[in-house]
């Protein structure tokens, strides 16, 4: 058993150290707050821990052992009239994709990841070891009238077996949307398919369950134009293909769709923009971790095999594949840039038949992609995109960066020869996000700017060195309007979601300092300031085009332990967040004590 972080945990710390160091003399953010937050519900204990490997004793309230709490994500949260309905992940942090070839729980005092040695797991010996964690994702609603959470498993495990069985098997409700009357939450199962259950928004009345079999992943959902509309993936874990999903259901048939796009790559985040719709996609292929994890036990990784995968590092990581070298005369990028993370724009909602339609499906344009900014064409292929909203009367959007993603496939396609050259590859392939923003896209009169970023990046050069390879700057291509990648934070690795309510801009992001820095920020070196970073998600505001962006908050809104902003719903000028937060061992009831678990949080404008 290994009291350490995850992912790799021992290519953790060296990448917390090479990143974090140059920056401990950087001025922090001013952090601003003319909104105001409250939290409205919390998760709570729902398991007593005794030990890995050991049943689990009865409680809460736990007289054997601690509370654990499980639930660890509002992975899908949407609002219709004053009640707001979300769908929960458990334990999303232990996840993890068979290439990391977890063998060992992780156990500290913050989180507990069991795998095969989970009660569940040895009592059901086909039960994968990456799935031994997984706990099924609880319903809920909140009456923002009443102020009142109540939950609504239930009525989905209580309406007939097959309908508890879809839900058991849903690895979590990671998307909701309200629209007609009709609540829909989906989530990826972990046997195949995606399940989407319905709810009647007007008498809170079950309406039943299906599972897509087409599609493997499904993220966010969008109403635009009066019609509501779906992003998904199709093969392993949806890294094989996308889908736009057009809603024609009502009550009577909650579950009618048809496909309104065929893309390459699988959608992340859509929205309306100037009478189109824009998706964010990720990759068609991401490598798998086992690179990574043999590297830094010290053995020089080939390629790892083709396979699929299942991982959260704050975020699912799509299908993993094998990487294909470069060229050894350099590195040479031949990667479809269609096949990269990407911006994609539909054909104009008003053309001939109101909204997109089957005939539309072959009509979308890829204008933006990962190469047109990270210069490295391996790391590029690691790149996915989180959220992007209209605003001002351009198209924002930023990028996400799996941790170590990027450094286990550059592993895969030039494994290092030295530990100095595994070092530098750690060092140079972690990226933050960047924050972009474009007009007049796939126009005579299109301009992309990069809003924060880099004006360049390492790039690796396999012929430096007579053969040995080497890394330097190259340019991006960008100057960055505001300022750095992250907004200052190299532990920002996601803009995870974006939306505007009264007339700003803003951004949750995804912020790994905590768990990659195992909870204890180094101490600066004598004479410099306090070092930037912070643990805990951020929100940050565009309170005008045209303005840099401002902190609303940097710390996880009182709790370092909410690492991201995983969902926002818009009501006026009112935002509510739904926080992700695996730390499932924190649930000191101490007043004042950070805790694990979801959390459903409020941001208001004074």
């Amino acid at each position: 058993m290994r009291r350490r972080p995850p992912l790799p945990g021992r290519l953790l710390p060296a990448f917390a150290t090479l990143i974090l160091l140059p920056l401990l003399a950087t001025p922090a953010h001013a952090d601003i707050r003319p909104e105001t937050v409250r939290l409205l519900a919390k998760a709570a204990a729902d398991e007593c821990f005794a030990g890995v490997g050991v049943d689990y004793p009865p409680g809460p309230p736990c007289t054997v052992g601690q509370p654990k709490v499980n639930q660890s994500y509002v992975w899908g949260l949407a609002q219709a009239g004053r009640r707001l309905w979300f769908g929960t992940g458990a334990n999303v942090l232990c996840l993890k994709p068979e290439g990391y070839q977890v063998r060992e729980p992780i156990l500290n005092d913050d989180y507990v990841c069991e795998f095969g040695q989970s009660q569940p797991a040895r009592g059901n010996p086909a039960l994968p070891a990456t799935l031994g964690d997984h706990r099924t994702p609880e319903v809920y609603t909140y009456d923002l009238a009443t102020e009142r959470l109540t939950e609504r498993t239930a009525d989905i495990t209580s309406a007939s077996p097959a309908d508890a069985n879809l839900l058991n098997t849903t690895a979590g409700l990671r998307s909701a949307a309200a629209h007609q009357g009709v609540v829909l939450l989906g989530g990826p199962s972990v046997v195949g398919g995606v399940n989407v259950f319905a709810f009647d928004t007007v008498t809170g009345r079950y309406l039943g369950s299906t599972n897509l079999t087409a599609y493997e992943n499904i993220r966010h959902w969008v109403v635009a134009g009066g019609v509501l509309y779906a992003g998904v993936g199709l093969g392993a874990n949806g890294g094989e293909a996308g889908r736009v999903l057009r809603w024609t259901g009502d009550r009577t048939d909650p579950f009618a769709f048809t496909e309104v796009a065929d893309l390459p790559t699988q959608v992340a985040d859509l929205t309306e923009h100037q009478g189109r719709l824009y998706v964010s996609t990720w990759p068609k292929a991401i490598v798998d971790g086992s690179a990574a994890e043999r590297a830094a036990a010290g053995i020089l990784p080939t390629p790892p095999p083709v396979g699929p995968s299942y991982s959260d590092v704050g975020e699912q990581a799509p299908r993993a594949v094998g990487a294909t070298p470069a060229a050894d005369t350099g590195a040479v990028d031949d990667t479809d840039p269609a096949d990269l993370a990407g911006i994609w724009m539909s054909p104009p909602l008003a053309a001939g038949a109101p909204g997109l339609n089957p005939e539309d499906a072959g009509n979308w344009a890829q204008v933006w992609s990962a190469a047109d900014y990270e210069p490295d064409p391996v790391v590029r292929r690691a790149y996915a995109l989180g959220g992007l909203a209209s605003y001002g009367g351009r198209l924002h959007w930023g990028t996400m960066h799996v941790p170590l993603q990027a450094t286990a496939l550059h592993l895969s396609v030039y494994p290092p020869r030295s530990q100095a050259q595994l070092q530098a590859t750690v060092q140079n392939t972690q990226r933050a996000f960047a924050v972009f923003r474009g007009q007049d896209l796939g126009g005579a009169h299109e301009r992309i700017e990069t809003l924060y970023g880099e004006s360049t990046l390492p790039a690796y050069d396999p012929t430096a060195n007579n053969g040995v390879g080497a890394w330097a700057p190259a340019p991006t291509g960008a100057t960055p309007v505001y300022g750095g990648s992250g907004f200052g934070d190299p532990f920002n690795l996601y803009a995870w979601k974006m939306a505007v309510a009264g007339g700003r801009l803003y951004v949750g992001t995804m912020d790994f300092a905590y768990i990659s820095l195992e909870g204890e920020m180094p101490t600066p070196p004598a004479g410099t300031a306090p070092s930037p970073p912070t643990f805990g998600a951020d929100l940050w505001s565009f309170d005008a085009p045209g303005r840099p962006a401002r902190a609303v908050d940097t710390g996880g809104f009182g709790n370092p332990l909410n690492q991201g902003v995983r969902t926002m719903v818009v009501d006026g000028s009112t935002l509510y967040l739904g926080m992700a937060n695996p730390m499932n061992l924190r649930t000191d009831p101490t007043p004042g004590v950070p805790k694990g678990g979801w959390e459903l949080i409020r941001v208001s404008r004074r």
